[in-house]
């Protein structure tokens, strides 16, 4: 049964059902129990499962991880949550030598089924370290898979999907997104985790993104019909691995892209994109493969916020220049 319910909702679903599901499912993080997450996520979970499975943690983000390892050595599946995308960076030793590193290290006798949840980007008016988008951080570090729903419905299935996952999983969550509301069919079949989707076809340009980037695109997408332009919108849903393949056979259609992020342009997850279609797609490209996101500064007040991230002019700016060649 299909049933429509904001993003929030669908990744606290996700987590109830996987509570229910395996007793060796935990939760953990700061304000994750009584209070249920400052953005209720975890609402009402601790009430149904008990202390022993959602659990309060200190405010310590590199203990919370650490933990995290070790009950996963001990056979557990934990699922951690870093209160805000800024606050991951004392997990960071953790995350990168321990938890990305360990079934390497054990020649694949060990495995880490550990999920990191991280609400990020900008978008809310937050204060500093609030609404950073760190995700090519993770993304260069090998043994760790980096996804973001862009919808209810994704992230109900990928949190599943994660979770089950015997690789450790970080779990971005766009936080300006959480109240946007969409269908989720509880009982559908889902496709790969880290397959793209195309959400909108097109057949004049390829707007590639994920996370909270991907409503920005459709609204693009419907901003250029009016010119009578045709964007096909592909949500990428993973940051790695990448589907690249998906991207390429929109491109060969498309002949044109366009990567889009909120997180700095600077060596960004688009950069990777844009090097490896030029690469594969090299003889289909009609122009230079086009990215835009945030600036190579510090990310600003609340009240600069939307200066700072893309919005619909400057998707469309890159639209013109890309259709311009």
């Amino acid at each position: 049964m299909a049933e429509k319910m904001a993003l929030a909702k669908a990744v606290n679903e996700s987590l109830r059902r996987a509570l229910e599901t395996d007793p060796k499912v935990l939760v953990m993080g700061e304000d994750v129990g009584k209070l249920g997450g400052v953005f209720r996520v975890t609402d009402g979970l601790q009430k149904d499962f008990g202390e022993s499975r959602v659990i309060d943690t200190p405010l310590a983000e590199s203990g919370i991880v650490g933990t995290a390892i070790g009950l996963a050595l001990r056979g557990y599946r934990p699922v951690v949550e870093i209160q805000f995308d800024g606050f991951v960076f004392p997990a960071y030793d953790q995350i990168v030598t321990q938890l990305a590193k360990m079934h390497a290290r054990s020649l694949g006798k060990v495995k880490l089924p550990v999920v990191v949840r991280i609400p990020y980007g900008g978008g809310i008016g937050a204060v500093e370290h609030h609404s950073e988008s760190p995700e090519s951080l993770f993304a260069h570090v090998a043994g760790l898979k980096i996804v973001s729903p862009s919808n209810a419905s994704d992230a109900y299935w990928m949190m599943q999907q994660a979770i089950q996952s015997d690789d450790p999983v970080i779990f971005f969550e766009p936080k300006r997104r959480y109240w946007d509301k969409s269908e989720v069919d509880t009982e559908a079949i889902p496709g790969p985790l880290h397959t793209a989707r195309v959400v909108r076809e097109g057949s004049d340009l390829t707007l590639a993104a994920y996370g909270p980037m991907v409503k920005l695109c459709q609204e693009v997408a419907d901003a250029a019909a009016e010119e009578g332009r045709s964007l096909e919108v592909l949500d990428l849903r993973s940051v790695s691995p990448i589907d690249f393949d998906s991207v390429q056979a929109s491109v060969e259609k498309t002949r044109r892209l366009v990567v889009v992020h909120e997180a700095p342009v600077f060596f960004g997850s688009g950069a990777e994109i844009a090097a490896r279609i030029t690469e594969r797609c090299f003889y289909h490209l009609e122009a230079p493969v086009l990215r835009v996101g945030g600036y190579h500064a510090p990310y600003p007040p609340a009240r600069l916020e939307e200066s700072y991230l893309p919005d619909l002019d400057r998707v469309l700016d890159a639209v013109d220049r890309s259709l311009a060649y």
